[in-house]
C-alpha cells in the first residue's frame, strides 16, 4: 500500500508503504490515469507535477495493486511573473515583478515562476498563496551584499520584545534572507525548479566569520504556520538554506537541498523552536549539518521556553555533511518527541550528532528521541552525544571542559534523558561505532541500542569522534561510554573493531543481551 502525503493545485506527493530506508526494495513505475509517467523510480517517496487544478486523477504504481483517487485543489487566480514584465534572463533585476505578483495574488491564488532564471533581491511572502517554481526555472539571488537590507535583532511592540533576526541561537542583526516571511499562514512553495542563493567563495562565502551582521538564510520563516515545501531544489545558500523559526505545522516533502561541501555553515534545514515538523523524502548534500534541530541558546531558552517538539523525519537521504541529523548545539529550549526512521546516512562525518554543553540551561531538556530502521554508509562515527561541545566564544574554557566531580548542577545545566537506537545497519565506519560523553554532574539518563550492526572499512583512517577538548583520535573504535547512567545493549554486533568493543567510564548500569 502507498499513501497520499500532499496535494496542491498542480502537484501531489505520495509515500510507499514498505519499511526500507529511503529506497524501495525494487524499482517501480508510476501510472497516472493508467498511463506511465516518467521512468523507473527507486525512492520510497514520489511526486507528480504539472497537474491541472480542480481535476480528479487516479495514481497507481507497478509494485503495488493499490490505486488512489485524488482531486487537485482549485486556484482562485494564477499570476505568471513574466506576464507582469519579468525578464527571466538571469541578468535583469526581476525583484519588482516577482514581489508584485505575490502582493497582487488573492488568497488561494498561485504565483508562477517559469521559463527562465529570475534574478531577485530579497522578497517577502504573504499568507494564503502558492509560489510555484516550474521545472527549468529558478529564483536567483543577487550577489551584491548591499542589496540585502539590515534586519535588527529585536523590535519592541507595546513594550513586548519581538525577535526579528537570529544567528546561532541568539538575537542577532542579520541581512534579510532571500525569501522570508513573518507571522504568515498557509504558504506553499512547490515545483521542480530551484531557489538558488548564488553564493560562492567570491561573495558570501569569502568572509563567513566575525561579521557584525550575519549572512542571510536562503529562506527564513519567522512565526509562520501551515507551510508546505514540495519538490523544489534549494542550493548555494549564503548560510543556512531553510530556517524556520518559532513556527508550527511545517511540511517538507521531496526536496533537494544542496551546497558544496566547502560552503561554510550551509546547513540544509534547521527548524528552531518549531512545533510539528515533518521532513519526508528529502535529499541533503551540504557544507555543514544536513538537518539541525535547534531551540536557541540560554537567553532564548530562558525567555521563551519553546522546545523543538513533534518532529518526524522519514525516508530521507542525508549525505556529504558534517552530521546527518543534529540536535543542538543551540538547544536551551529543549528537544522532545523526535522520531527518525527509514533514512539513509551516507558519507557524513557523524550520523546522529547531539552537541551541547554547560551553560545551555535547565530548560535544555532533550528526551524521547527514537532512531529506527536506519542505514549508514561510510559514516565516520554513527552515534555521537557530546556534552562538552566547544564551538562558542567561551567554548575552550575550563567551565566547558571540566570533569571535576564536584561540579554542581545549577540553572545552567542541561538534561539529557532517554535515547533509543533500533534496527540500524552501519557499514564502512572509520573512527568509532559511537561516542557518548555526558556531563559528570548530570549524566545522560539512558541509551538503548537494539539490533544494530557496526562494520568498519578495511582502510579506515583515524579521526576525532566529536568536537571537544582533549579528545584523541580513534580508528575502528567501539562504543565510548562515559557519564551515562544506563546503557542497554541488545543484539549489537561489532565487525572489525580493534580493541575494546565497549570503552566504559562512569556508567552505573550496563546490560548486554
Amino acid at each position: 500500500m502507498f499513501r497520499q502525503l500532499f496535494v496542491s493545485s498542480t502537484s501531489a506527493c505520495f509515500e510507499l508503504g514498505n519499511t526500507n530506508p529511503y529506497y524501495s526494495p525494487e524499482k517501480y513505475r508510476v501510472y497516472l490515469n493508467g498511463k506511465a509517467v516518467g521512468g523507473e523510480r527507486e525512492s520510497n517517496v514520489f511526486s507528480l507535477f504539472g497537474l491541472d487544478p480542480d481535476t480528479e486523477y487516479e495514481v497507481s504504481v507497478s509494485s503495488d495493486g493499490c490505486k488512489i483517487r485524488f482531486r487537485t485543489e482549485k486556484d482562485t487566480n494564477v499570476i505568471d511573473v513574466k506576464s507582469l514584465g519579468a525578464a527571466g534572463d538571469g541578468v535583469s533585476d526581476d525583484t519588482y515583478f516577482v514581489q508584485m505578483a505575490i502582493d497582487k495574488c488573492p488568497p488561494g491564488g498561485r504565483v508562477v515562476v517559469a521559463g527562465g532564471s529570475f534574478l531577485i533581491r530579497p522578497i517577502e511572502l504573504k499568507s494564503d498563496i502558492t509560489l510555484e517554481i516550474v521545472k527549468g526555472a529558478e529564483l536567483l539571488g543577487d550577489v551584491l551584499e548591499k542589496n540585502y537590507p539590515f534586519v535588527p535583532a529585536r523590535a519592541y511592540i507595546d513594550g513586548k520584545e519581538e525577535v526579528l533576526a537570529s544567528w546561532e541561537g541568539e538575537p542577532f542583526d542579520c541581512h534579510r534572507s532571500l525569501i522570508w516571511a513573518y507571522g504568515k499562514k498557509n504558504i506553499r512553495i512547490i515545483g521542480e525548479g530551484a531557489i538558488n542563493g548564488n553564493a560562492d567563495k567570491s561573495t558570501w562565502w569569502a568572509t563567513p566569520k566575525g561579521r557584525k551582521v550575519a549572512r542571510p538564510r536562503l529562506v527564513f520563516l519567522n512565526k509562520c504556520e501551515d507551510v508546505v515545501f514540495h519538490g523544489v531544489t534549494c542550493e548555494n545558500s549564503a548560510s543556512w538554506n531553510l530556517h524556520p523559526f518559532f513556527s508550527e505545522n511545517l511540511k517538507f516533502y521531496d526536496l533537494r537541498i544542496k551546497n558544496p561541501y566547502t560552503g561554510p555553515n550551509t546547513d540544509g534545514l534547521d527548524p528552531e523552536s518549531c512545533d510539528k515538523v515533518d521532513i519526508v523524502g528529502c535529499v541533503f548534500s551540504v557544507g555543514d549539518d544536513c538537518c539541525a534541530i535547534k531551540s536557541g541558546k540560554l537567553y532564548m531558552g530562558k525567555t521563551y521556553k519553546t522546545p523543538a517538539n513533534r518532529h518526524t523525519l522519514r525516508n530521507n537521504l542525508f549525505r556529504d555533511g558534517h552530521g546527518a541529523i543534529v540536535l543542538g548545539s543551540e538547544m536551551s529550549g529543549g528537544v522532545k518527541n523526535l522520531t527518525v526512521s527509514q533514512c539513509v546516512f551516507m558519507h557524513t562525518d557523524r550520523g546522529l550528532r547531539i552537541k551541547s554543553r554547560r551553560g545551555r540551561g535547565k530548560d535544555g531538556v532533550i528526551d524521547g528521541v527514537l532512531f529506527e530502521n536506519i542505514k549508514m554508509i561510510n559514516v565516520k562515527t554513527p552515534l555521537v552525544i557530546n556534552m562538552y561541545y566547544y564551538c562558542d566564544p567561551d567554548g575552550h574554557t575550563e567551565y566547558v571542559w571540566s570533569r571535576d566531580p564536584s561540579t554542581p548542577v545549577d540553572d545552567g545545566t542541561p538534561y539529557l534523558g532517554k535515547f533509543k537506537f533500533k534496527d540500524i545497519e552501519c557499514v564502512d565506519c572509520e573512527c568509532m561505532a559511537g561516542y557518548f560523553d555526558g556531563l559528570v554532574e548530570q549524566p545522560i539518563k539512558e541509551v538503548e541500542i537494539e539490533n544494530v550492526t557496526f562494520g568498519f572499512k578495511a582502510d579506515a583512517q583515524p579521526s576525532k569522534p566529536a568536537m571537544l577538548e582533549n579528545v584523541r583520535e580513534y580508528c575502528k573504535g567501539g562504543l565510548y561510554v562515559d557519564n551515562v547512567e544506563k546503557l542497554k545493549l541488545k543484539n549489537v554486533v561489532f565487525e572489525g573493531v580493534e580493541g575494546e568493543k565497549i570503552i566504559k567510564g562512569n556508567c552505573k548500569k550496563v546490560t548486554e543481551e
